[in-house]
């Protein structure tokens, strides 16, 4: 009993670190690639993710099984995934071109503050109100942030606005998550939420793609001429765009969504940003 104990901890931390490494090589990677390589395309790039990830969530939920495949059951549910898929490509596409600007590290101070945003959501929306206490303890978080953003050689206006955008579009998408797949008769799990909002995320950023950087597929083609390395490098980091939610529901399906949010740290502390696990996703 103890040995299974002890392979099923060993498993989950496994997947624990799976998923955190992903989430900071798609980080890293995409800063490489829309700073460091010059590929300015945070648009496309987005795409390409999103491509990636209608793809093999089909492969993954229809041929492997990983999950029993969820139709979609209404006009209205479809709406809601419409809107939620919006949310998210704001959210994605903001924190992209941010990174043309900000280091990492400073993308990930500011990232820090989404629980703030999601009170003020909540607040909002649902008319929610959280404990004093939970309040309190969202000044010291944005305080920090505001005094980084100070002292931060590298700080860039633009890329700073964006930032702080792509987390508040994040803080948001969680919201409306919760609230618009709420209902009994309507609930995906996160992988069947992910097949249905990346195709519709596709669609969504394809015609931005074309009338904001132009000629984007033609230019990706020669720069391949050139260096065959940044098609290696967009398919890569595309398959780990998609690695981050795989490993993600599955951290969730083995734990709880409190221990993936507590595992995360500093990022996502208060319970403010926990999800369902029926509704959990880490699109970034």
């Amino acid at each position: 009993m103890s040995s299974m104990k002890g392979r099923s901890r060993v498993f989950t931390m496994g997947l624990v670190t799976s998923w955190y490494s992903s989430n900071i090589g798609v980080l890293l990677l995409n800063k490489y690639l829309l700073s460091n390589y010059g590929f300015k395309y945070p648009i496309f790039l987005t795409m390409c993710h999103m491509t990636a990830c209608s793809l093999l969530s089909y492969i993954a939920i229809a041929w492997l099984k990983m999950v029993p495949m969820q139709t979609i059951r209404s006009r209205v549910q479809f709406l809601k995934i419409s809107a939620l898929s919006l949310v998210f490509c704001a959210s994605v596409v903001s924190g992209n071109i941010s990174l043309r600007f900000l280091p990492v590290s400073f993308n990930q101070a500011i990232g820090a503050t989404t629980p703030f945003f999601t009170a003020v959501f909540a607040y909002l929306i649902t008319f929610k109100r959280e404990a004093w206490l939970t309040y309190l303890t969202l000044i010291p978080v944005v305080t920090g942030v505001i005094i980084a953003s100070g002292g931060e050689p590298s700080f860039h206006l633009f890329g700073f606005l964006m930032c702080v955008g792509a987390t508040a579009a994040r803080a948001l998408k969680s919201v409306l998550q919760g609230i618009l797949l709420s209902s009994e008769g309507e609930k995906l799990n996160s992988m069947n939420l992910l097949l249905y909002m990346a195709p519709i995320a596709v669609v969504l950023l394809l015609p931005a793609t074309l009338f904001m950087e132009e000629n984007v597929v033609g230019i990706t083609l020669a720069l391949a001429r050139d260096d065959i390395w940044i098609i290696w490098y967009l398919l890569f980091n595309s398959a780990l765009a998609y690695f981050v939610n795989l490993t993600n529901f599955l951290v969730t399906k083995h734990t709880s969504a409190l221990t993936l949010q507590e595992t995360w740290g500093s990022r996502f502390p208060f319970h403010l940003y926990q999800q369902q696990p029926t509704t959990t996703l880490m699109l970034e």
